[in-house]
């Protein structure tokens, strides 16, 4: 009777550049963990340790700086910044977003915008637009405001999917795939399954992610009253708010809760102003507005003004 014997498996030596490089990634991850340091810093930490140690030489540290997916990513972060600064998505959003609908549509609707604006602009970027007006919404909604923050992030998430510039990962692909020779990916060739992906995962998020997610309040607002904010807003020369009296402008503005309590002219501080009182480049007008409604108050001024400062 011939017994079965198991074969010898021959011990997997590391070399020492194969250890230096697993102890710096298992610091690294440490260190990403434990939250104390900047992860920029501890990404550029573990670099020149790698380039301390030998395992990347010098000459090429920095290469990876002027790969084409670092420079895509940092032109769709401008993108991103000037969206948000002209006020387009803050139109946008109001345009879409339906006032009274349930929570069903009006989360279809949040989320798909979401999923399509992550598209075109990176997703951190466009999640942090959004949640302003997730947060009011969830309470018109009466939802806990993670119910409505969490789906809105996978949103997000799956937009990316959807063209060559909406994550990170695409450009990479994109990037291996010239370089053997292949030719790089054009601007919409992931949308075939990427929009198939994203429309199923809105979907489902949205009609039943959104339920799982528990509903947790935050106990430090309880009994808390947070009361109106004070914001200064300047008008520049040429904008649409020149020329129009305060109460012309208050009946512009009148949907968001908003109203003027002061005028800046001069350097003279003017106290509730006379609603006849014209608009003049340079002015600056204190307006006050409810927390709740904030963002919505800042979106409808955004085209009048150039923010000074909020507070």
């Amino acid at each position: 009777m011939r017994l079965w014997r198991r074969p010898r498996t021959k011990a997997v030596t590391l070399t020492t550049p194969q250890i230096l490089i697993f102890a710096i990634l298992v610091a690294m991850m440490g260190l990403f963990l434990w939250g104390r340091f900047r992860h920029d810093v501890v990404a550029l930490a573990a670099l020149l340790a790698c380039v301390i140690s030998g395992l990347v030489p010098s000459g090429v540290a920095f290469s990876g700086f002027g790969h084409p997916a670092v420079i895509t990513v940092a032109c769709v972060l401008v993108l991103s910044q000037g969206l948000r600064s002209t006020g387009a998505v803050d139109w946008l959003a109001r345009s879409i977003l339906p006032r009274d609908a349930g929570r069903i549509t009006t989360l279809l609707a949040l989320i798909g915008l979401g999923a399509a604006l992550s598209g075109f602009m990176n997703n951190v970027g466009a999640m942090a637009l959004l949640m302003p007006i997730a947060v009011q919404l969830s309470g018109r909604l009466k939802l806990a405001p993670g119910q409505i923050l969490m789906p809105l992030a996978f949103g997000t998430i799956l937009g990316g999917m959807t063209t060559l510039v909406g994550t990170p990962p695409n450009l990479i692909v994109s990037g291996f795939r010239e370089e053997a020779g292949l030719g790089q990916f054009a601007m919409f060739d992931f949308a075939p399954v990427g929009t198939a992906v994203a429309t199923l995962g809105v979907l489902f998020v949205a009609l039943i992610g959104w339920r799982l997610v528990p509903a947790r309040k935050s106990a430090a607002g309880t009994g808390f009253d947070t009361g109106t904010y004070l914001t200064e807003v300047r008008v520049p020369d040429g904008g649409k708010a020149v020329g129009l009296t305060l109460r012309d402008f208050e009946a512009k503005i009148e949907d968001s809760g908003a109203q003027i309590i002061g005028l800046v002219r001069n350097e003279v501080r003017l106290t509730a102003p006379h609603g006849l009182r014209r608009i003049k480049a340079g002015d600056v007008l204190v307006l006050q507005a409810d927390v709740d409604a904030l963002a919505e108050a800042l979106g409808s001024v955004a085209n009048f003004f150039d923010f000074r400062r909020v507070r």
